[in-house]
C-alpha cells in the first residue's frame, strides 16, 4: 500500500473512532473505554505521520512500532467494548478490521524497513482470511 493510502487510511481510522466513542453510553464504563480507544485510536495516525517524517531507518521502525502497538491496543479497547455490552460486533466489525489492517500493513512495513525476508504476518493472513480456519 502506498505511503499516501496508508495515511488516509490511519485518518480515517482515527476520525471513525472519534465518532465512535461519541456514541458510547454516557457511564463510567463508556467514558474508561472511550479515553483509552480514543487515545490508542488517535495515536495512530498522529504517529504514522511521523514515521513518514523520521530521520533514519532505525526511528522509521521505532515510530512504526507505535503504530503497530496502537493500532493493536485498539482493536483491544473495540473488542472490550463489545465484551462490556457497550456495543455490537456488527457496529465495530470495520473499525476491528481496519486496526487489524493497519497492524498488518505497518508489520510488512517494519519488515521492509528491516530487510527480513517479506512473509505473510499472521495478523494479515487473519485479515485475508489465509489461516485456514474460516
Amino acid at each position: 500500500m502506498p505511503a499516501g493510502q496508508l495515511k488516509a487510511l490511519t485518518k480515517g481510522f482515527a476520525l471513525a473512532v472519534v465518532r465512535f466513542v461519541d456514541e458510547l453510553p454516557n457511564r463510567r464504563v463508556g467514558w474508561v473505554i472511550g479515553d483509552q480507544l480514543m487515545r490508542s485510536g488517535t495515536s495512530v495516525g498522529a504517529n504514522y505521520r511521523s514515521a513518514c517524517r523520521a530521520r533514519s531507518r532505525r526511528d522509521f521502525i521505532a515510530k512504526m512500532g507505535i503504530v503497530e502497538e496502537e493500532a493493536d491496543e485498539s482493536d483491544y479497547w473495540l473488542e472490550l467494548a463489545v465484551d462490556a455490552g457497550l456495543t455490537t460486533r456488527e457496529r465495530v466489525g470495520q473499525l476491528r478490521d481496519d486496526a487489524r489492517h493497519i497492524v498488518a500493513m505497518t508489520v510488512l512495513s517494519i519488515r521492509r524497513a528491516r530487510g527480513a525476508p517479506i512473509t505473510t504476518p499472521h495478523a494479515t493472513r487473519r485479515t485475508l482470511g489465509l489461516t485456514g480456519r474460516n
